[in-house]
C-alpha cells in the first residue's frame, strides 16, 4: 500500500508578490471599470432612443420615401413604386400597393438597406421594425464619440461627458427614432472619423521611426536626405475608406467628410515630416504620400460605395437599368441624372432653414404633430415630435467651436500651432456644415445638423475640459472651473428631461407645448 506523500506547508506569499497581485488585480478593475462608463452611457442612450419607439405607429415625416424604399429593396432588390394608400396600408402589414415598376430615387441604397433589417425582423407593418436599425445606430453613435474623445482627451471623465451629453440630446434622439437617412450617415461619418485618428496615432510614429532608422543607417559622408520613407501599411485609412465610402452610400454628403478627412490625414504627414526635419517636406507629403493615401483611402470607399449598388446591378427592373447595355455605364447616366436634381432643389418648404440660420437655431423642423385627439388630463392636449436640440448643448457648442477656432487662429499667428485636441473638432464641422454654406438656394432643413452634433459636443466637451482647469492650475482656479462644468451638467440634465415629452411625441397639455418655444421660429 503506497501512502501519499505529506503536504509540503504552504510558503507565505513575501511582501513583493502580494504586491504584485494587488497590482493586478488592481489593473484589472481599472479594467473593468474602464469599459463601464461607455457602456452606462450607450445604454443611457438605447433607452431614450428605443422606448415606446413604435410612436407613433404611423409613416411620418420623410419615412414616406424610405421606409417603402426599404421594403421594395429587401423584396426586390431595388426601389420599386407603391401605388395609391399605400401610407395608410403599411402599418396594418399590406404591402400589396408595392409594385414591381422601378422608382425614381435620390439616395443611394444603403441608408434604406439598414432600414430594410429592421422590417424584415418584424415584419412591415410594424413602426418598431421600421426605426430600430436606426435606433441601434443612433445608440452606437453615442459609443463611437466617447471613443474619439477619449482618444483625443485621454481623460475617461470628459469621454463620459462628451457621450452623456449626446445621448441627452433631443436632436440626436428624435434623429434615432425615425427611419430617415441622417442617423445612419451620421454613424458612418464619426466611425470614419476615429478610424483617421487611429490611423494618425499609428502612422505618424512609425514615420518618425523609419526616419531615424533611415539616417542611421547612412554613412556618415553620404548627403542629406531631402525625402522620407512612403507608408503603404495603414490599415486604419483603409477602415476609413470603407466606413466613409459607407457613409457615401448613405448620402452623398458623405462624400464632403472623406474629402475634408482625407486632406487632413495628408495635412497631419506633413507637419510629421515638418517635426522630423525632412528638408522638402510640403512636396514630400502632398506629391510622394499623398497619392498613397489616396489609394488607400479612396479606393475602398469607391469598392464600398459600388457594392451599395449590388442590388440594382444584378437585377434588370431598377429605375433606368436599361440605360445603357452595360450596367455600369448605366449606373453613371442614373447618378447623373441624380447629381441634376440635387443641384436644381430649390421648392420652397415651411421648415426650410439655410445654412447660415443652423448655429442660431432659428428654425428646427416639426417631424410629426399628432393628428387625433390625444388624453392628456386637460381638454386641450396636443402631441408633437419636434427636432429641436437641447439649446444649452447647442448653444453651448456653438460657443465652444468659437472658442476652438479662436485657439487654432491664436496659435497660426503665434506659431504654436493648436495640437488634435483642439483642432480635430472643427476639422469634423469644416466636413459636416462648411459645404451647406456653398449651396444658399439649396432647400435644406435644420435636421441636417445631426451630422454636425457629434462634433458640436466634441467642441463642447474639450472646452469644458479647458474650463474645469488642469492639474498645473491653481487648486482654486480648478475648484471653481470644476463647480461650473458640473452646474452646467446638472441644468442640461434638467433641460432634456424638461424636453423628452415635445421629443418623442407624448401627449401634453397645449400650454406646457408652447413654453417650450423659446423662439418664434420653433413653432
Amino acid at each position: 500500500m503506497t501512502l501519499p506523500a505529506p503536504s509540503t506547508p504552504s510558503r507565505p506569499a513575501t511582501r513583493g508578490e502580494r504586491v504584485a497581485a494587488w497590482g493586478r488585480a488592481d489593473a484589472a478593475r481599472a479594467r473593468a471599470l474602464g469599459w463601464l462608463a461607455p457602456l452606462l452611457v450607450t445604454l443611457l442612450a438605447a433607452v431614450l432612443r428605443l422606448t415606446n419607439l413604435g410612436h407613433p405607429h404611423e409613416i411620418m415625416f420623410d419615412e414616406t420615401y424610405y421606409v417603402k424604399d426599404a421594403w421594395s429593396l429587401w423584396n426586390l432588390g431595388y426601389e420599386g413604386k407603391w401605388g395609391d394608400g399605400a401610407d395608410a396600408a403599411l402599418p396594418k402589414g399590406d404591402d400589396s400597393a408595392m409594385q414591381t415598376a422601378g422608382s425614381y430615387v435620390v439616395h443611394p441604397p444603403l441608408g434604406k438597406w439598414i432600414i430594410a433589417i429592421g422590417m424584415a425582423l418584424l415584419g412591415p407593418g410594424s413602426s418598431v421594425g421600421w426605426r430600430l436599425t436606426t435606433a441601434v445606430l443612433g445608440s452606437l453613435t453615442v459609443l463611437v464619440l466617447y471613443l474619439v474623445a477619449l482618444h483625443l482627451t485621454r481623460s475617461r471623465v470628459f469621454a463620459t461627458i462628451a457621450g452623456g451629453l449626446l445621448a441627452v440630446d433631443g436632436l440626436g434622439i428624435v434623429l434615432s427614432r425615425i427611419a430617415l437617412l441622417d442617423g445612419a450617415l451620421t454613424f458612418f461619418i464619426l466611425v470614419g472619423f476615429l478610424f483617421v485618428l487611429l490611423d494618425r496615432n499609428r502612422s505618424l510614429p512609425l514615420l518618425d521611426a523609419r526616419i531615424v532608422a533611415q539616417r542611421r543607417a547612412d554613412a556618415d559622408d553620404a548627403p542629406e536626405r531631402l525625402i522620407g520613407p512612403v507608408l503603404w501599411s495603414r490599415p486604419w485609412l483603409i477602415a476609413a475608406g470603407v466606413a466613409l465610402g459607407a457613409a457615401s452610400a448613405v448620402k452623398w454628403s458623405g462624400l464632403y467628410a472623406l474629402a475634408v478627412f482625407g486632406l487632413y490625414a495628408v495635412v497631419s504627414d506633413a507637419l510629421a515630416r515638418r517635426r522630423a526635419n525632412v528638408p522638402l517636406w510640403p512636396t514630400d507629403a502632398v506629391l510622394r504620400q499623398g497619392p498613397v493615401s489616396f489609394l488607400l483611402m479612396v479606393g475602398p470607399a469607391m469598392l464600398t460605395y459600388l457594392v451599395s449598388w449590388s442590388g440594382w446591378l444584378v437585377t434588370s427592373g431598377g429605375y433606368d437599368r436599361g440605360a445603357d447595355a452595360n450596367p455600369l455605364v448605366a449606373l453613371w447616366k442614373y447618378h447623373a441624372s441624380m447629381y441634376g436634381f440635387h443641384i436644381g432643389l430649390a421648392t420652397p418648404h415651411a421648415y426650410a432653414s439655410p445654412a447660415w440660420q443652423w448655429p442660431l437655431l432659428l428654425r428646427p423642423t416639426a417631424i410629426w404633430v399628432g393628428s387625433e385627439p390625444a388624453d392628456c388630463g386637460t381638454d386641450h392636449c396636443i402631441a408633437v415630435i419636434s427636432s429641436v436640440p437641447n439649446p444649452l448643448i447647442w448653444y453651448g457648442g456653438v460657443i465652444a467651436a468659437v472658442y476652438l477656432l479662436y485657439r487654432f487662429v491664436r496659435g497660426l499667428i503665434d506659431r504654436a500651432p493648436a495640437g488634435p485636441l483642439h483642432t480635430a473638432a472643427l476639422v469634423g464641422l469644416l466636413a459636416t456644415y462648411v459645404p451647406w454654406l456653398l449651396v444658399p438656394n439649396r432647400t435644406i432643413f435644420q435636421f441636417y445638423t445631426v451630422v454636425m452634433l457629434p462634433f458640436v459636443v466634441l467642441a463642447l466637451a474639450v472646452a469644458l475640459r479647458d474650463l474645469a482647469g488642469r492639474r498645473t492650475d491653481p487648486l482654486h482656479r480648478r475648484k471653481a472651473g470644476q463647480h461650473i462644468v458640473a452646474v452646467y451638467l446638472v441644468v442640461v440634465v434638467l433641460v432634456s428631461a424638461f424636453f423628452y415629452p415635445v421629443w418623442t411625441g407624448m401627449s401634453v397639455p397645449y400650454p406646457f407645448w408652447l413654453i417650450h418655444n423659446w423662439l418664434p421660429g420653433w413653432i
